[in-house]
């Protein structure tokens, strides 16, 4: 697939390319990521880009970087290395400048509602990947408290698995998985919190980390709406599908298609892909205008 920089970025060594990041050997110890207009649904690459969603990813995850810098380190050197560079001005706002981690293969998620594979898991089985929760909820409901249910880090084109607790310590190690767990909550309770205040739920979210120096950090984005369900607050009511800041919008357009949601993915109708930039830019501004 032709990315919007391969004819532009040649003065580093390409490491990887994610469904949505690409990632450079940019100095000892430090990789450059560039966040592409790319758009991933149902775990495949859909051909049509959104268009400024790479910088709203960005700079939301940068803030969230700065938000909480006090609660946990994170991988973070340059928020935006060619903001005065002419000759990459097609990288500024979408790059950052990072640590290189040790990346843990685990994805800590958090949801504070029950909605997506966690309702459908709570109707079979009165549980969200085997925590108990109370009877009676129903789509969109408010849990209780929030729950970490991780899950393992799939490769481009599978999905990831939904893994207990217990998984992780097999992983990770006991006091490495309760750290990430008890990490993530707070970070979650936080965000969420805060984003409430300005409008918006966040109803669940994915956190990734990893270890710089021995010392456990934030890696990869933090609670942008690629990586979280961002619901509008206004107008929340339990009970039925909520309104998104987020790519459900995407997602609700493919399911009225005949498509398997396997490889290739089909084009978006520029009306679609404008929407759903509206919606991305619409959670940039009520999160991080004051």
């Amino acid at each position: 697939m032709t990315t919007l920089y391969e004819s532009n970025e040649t003065a580093w060594n390409l490491l990887s390319r994610g469904k949505v990041r690409d990632v450079y050997e940019y100095a000892p110890n430090q990789m450059l990521i560039v966040t592409s207009d790319r758009l991933s649904a149902f775990d495949v690459i859909l051909p049509t880009p959104i268009p400024d969603k790479g910088v709203v990813l960005t700079q939301i995850a940068n803030f969230w970087f700065q938000q909480t810098d006090s609660i946990i380190p994170n991988h973070l050197v340059d928020p935006d290395p060619f903001s005065t560079d002419a000759e990459r001005k097609h990288l500024a706002g979408r790059s950052i400048v990072v640590h290189k981690a040790e990346a843990l293969p685990v994805e800590a998620i958090v949801r504070g509602y029950l909605t997506g594979s966690g309702r459908k898991d709570y109707e079979k089985t009165g549980t969200v990947c085997g925590i108990e929760l109370p009877e009676g909820l129903v789509e969109a409901s408010r849990l209780p408290e929030p729950i970490y249910t991780p899950s393992t880090k799939a490769a481009i084109g599978d999905h990831d698995e939904n893994v207990s607790f217990d998984k992780t310590v097999d992983l990770i190690g006991t006091e490495l998985a309760e750290k990430v767990r008890d990490m993530a909550l707070e970070l979650y309770r936080f965000g969420a919190g805060y984003a409430l205040e300005r409008g918006i739920i966040i109803a669940d979210t994915k956190f990734e980390f990893g270890i710089l120096d021995g010392e456990l950090i934030l890696i990869d984005e933090a609670m942008t709406p690629d990586s979280s369900r961002f619901w509008p607050a206004d107008g929340y009511e339990a009970g039925k599908s909520q309104p998104s800041y987020d790519k459900q919008y995407v997602r609700d357009y493919l399911e009225t298609l005949d498509w398997d949601k396997t490889a290739p993915g089909p084009e978006l109708p520029p009306e679609v892909a404008a929407k759903t930039s509206e919606k991305y830019l619409e959670a940039w501004r009520r999160l991080t205008k004051s």
